[in-house]
């Protein structure tokens, strides 16, 4: 039995949980399980993972259904623009780096100085882009350089 406490599941107002698509739930669920401690809420159907503060939901992809007409959804394919990533902030972002490094994680860069934060990017097992970042500058009102490209 799960305990209702450990779901995203509101007394009141709202939840906001993150659903992944993915190709293996017990994959994706030991990742970030294993990467980012969270804690197993529910192995499958759906896989349920409680990170933090928030929930990651995963299934399998698939066709449309009564409540979602004309929508497939599918895990993203290698090569894909991204259009949306998870963002997990964390207190001290170099023991998160060597810790997630030592369980396997491959980030694409070490944590990279930006100015209002320290942040890095790694992909889930189904090629997901997840930013990794630690406040700094930001705490002092310094913001980042805009984008390249924008004005």
């Amino acid at each position: 039995m799960v305990d209702r406490d450990d779901l995203p599941v509101p007394r009141q107002g709202l939840v906001v949980t993150h659903f992944l698509t993915v190709r293996d739930a017990a994959v994706s669920r030991e990742f970030y399980a294993d990467i980012f401690d969270g804690q197993v809420v529910l192995a499958e159907n759906p896989t349920i993972v409680r990170v933090a503060n928030s929930w990651i939901i995963m299934n399998p992809g698939g066709g449309p259904t009564p409540d979602k007409p004309d929508i497939t959804l599918t895990p993203p394919e290698l090569g894909d623009p991204v259009s949306a990533f998870l963002n997990i902030r964390v207190a001290d972002i170099a023991a998160f780096h060597t810790d997630a490094q030592a369980k396997g994680a491959q980030f694409l860069t070490e944590p990279l100085d930006r100015k209002a934060e320290l942040r890095c990017y790694l992909r889930d097992p189904d090629g997901y882009l997840i930013e990794v970042g630690q406040a700094t500058g930001l705490l002092h009102g310094i913001l980042a350089n805009p984008p390249a490209g924008s004005s």
